[in-house]
């Protein structure tokens, strides 16, 4: 049996060093020395009897088709995100700030899914003492609900027997034999989730991985623990409020694009489904610089409102703060603005903002963003009745989106009297002109001038 020893090696230039060192020798970079193991070359006669060829190549036809199996979650909302529900023997990734609601959710969950599973809770930085606390404040009792309290990963497989999910809390908090180093660092990260991954897929045991986020609010750890993983999960919120947002960033078995809401209770995380108190705020339409859009997240569609304020530059370089909004859409959109219409900002400090947090990514949003630029310049509300989707080009022409029918259904469910559309998608508005106006739009500079009329 080959025998494993360690080395270090650059994360950046690949240069290897027996021992940790500050500063690669190679590439003079610092702190970029990781650890990892190395397998020794086989003997001689070793090679002699080693066979090669076990995996054959074969056509994609003669590929056999495996229905994937979903298990429900017991939380409508998690299993929107995660495409239909659990798929048996994935590995799921959740990351999120310190006391978004990670462990509440999973604790959720393996209760759940212990009423007809053998679920396993690998708790490497509460003990079991603690987890047993949180789950008799959520109400939730089950004796096929396993708990252990280990930071060595090594020790997982013995408690496997007979168990199909398991939640390890966290990666960064446990470590394997094989390396030296501390738990969290980047080998000791990246080798314990190639271990999650040969047991998930040998055994086809689901796994659950609570990570932690740097101050910057990416995963900590290297970037293959999110390519080994077959979903990536984000929960989002600020802890001062109720509502949380799951999205999700990779999805091997359902859209990356889908984004989950929900509440945060004394009895737990409850699933959203009416998100017209989140997104959109009581008081739109009596202030200036407002206005909603129908956005569209994954296989849903929900109403947003984008507020905007702008305010005298008191430096030389005037700000641009957008939250929700990508912040080179924004300046893209107000030198069209500029240029086209008229509108120049360039002495204004630019602040925009997606209600309850959500991040809008989609070019649908830019008629509505223009629009309340718009608004905030000319000090003239719009009514709160009244959305707007649309991609603006360079030109200031408004182009064509996809999903118009379903975002204006929804602003019909949601009792909109009026909807700015671009011109190019009127073809499929016939249906809707009893139920609401419609409003064309082929140029940005002309939906301004019947907007805001002196």
């Amino acid at each position: 049996m080959a025998k494993t020893t360690t080395l270090f090696a650059c994360t950046e230039c690949g240069a290897t060093s027996p021992r940790w060192l500050g500063k690669c020798p190679a590439c003079g970079k610092f702190n970029t020395m990781a650890e990892e193991i190395i397998y020794n070359k086989a003997t001689a006669n070793d090679k002699n009897t080693r066979t090669y060829g076990a995996a054959k190549a074969k056509p994609l036809s003669q590929i056999a088709f495996e229905k994937v199996t979903r298990t429900p979650s017991g939380i409508s909302e998690f299993d929107t995100v995660l495409g239909g529900g659990i798929v048996n023997g994935s590995l799921v990734l959740l990351g999120g700030d310190p006391g978004i609601g990670k462990s509440t959710i999973l604790t959720q969950i393996a209760a759940h899914l212990s009423s007809n599973h053998k679920v396993l809770y690998f708790s490497a930085e509460e003990s079991c003492y603690q987890v047993k606390m949180r789950a008799e404040r959520l109400g939730l009792k089950s004796d096929n609900l396993l708990l252990i309290n280990s930071t060595c990963i090594d020790e997982l497989e013995n408690e496997l027997d007979g168990v199909e999910f398991c939640v390890i809390d966290s990666i960064q908090a446990v470590y394997t034999d094989d390396l030296s180093s501390s738990a969290g660092s980047v080998g000791q990260v990246r080798e314990c989730a190639s271990k999650l991954m040969r047991i998930a897929k040998s055994k086809g045991i689901t796994f659950f991985i609570i990570g932690h986020v740097t101050k910057e609010g990416a995963l900590a750890g290297p970037k293959v623990l999110e390519h080994i993983m077959d979903t990536v999960l984000y929960f989002e919120g600020e802890n001062q409020e109720n509502f949380r947002i799951l999205r999700a960033v990779k999805n091997r078995f359902g859209n990356v694009s889908e984004v989950g809401v929900f509440e945060m209770t004394g009895e737990g995380i409850i699933a959203v489904t009416d998100y017209s108190g989140i997104f959109l705020s009581e008081s739109r339409g009596e202030e200036a610089g407002s206005v909603v859009t129908p956005a569209q997240t994954g296989n849903r569609c929900m109403n947003v409102e984008i507020q905007t304020l702008i305010s005298k530059t008191s430096f030389g370089q005037p700000r641009r703060m957008p939250l929700g909004v990508d912040y080179n859409k924004l300046v893209l959109l107000l030198a069209v603005l500029d240029k086209r219409c008229g509108i120049n900002l360039s002495t204004y400090d630019v602040y925009l903002n997606a209600m309850g947090g959500i991040k809008l990514s989609e070019p649908a949003t830019d008629l509505a963003v223009c629009a309340a630029l718009a608004s905030a310049y000319f000090g003239q509300p719009i009514d709160k009745y009244t959305a707007a989707f649309g991609e603006v080009g360079l030109t200031g022409e408004v182009r064509a989106v996809s999903y118009a029918e379903k975002r204006v259904a929804e602003c019909v469910k949601m009792g909109f009297k009026k909807v700015l559309v671009p011109a190019k998608n009127m073809k499929s508005m016939t249906k809707f002109m009893d139920k609401i106006k419609i409003v064309p739009v082929l140029y940005l500079n002309t939906m301004i001038k019947n907007l805001f009329k002196d």
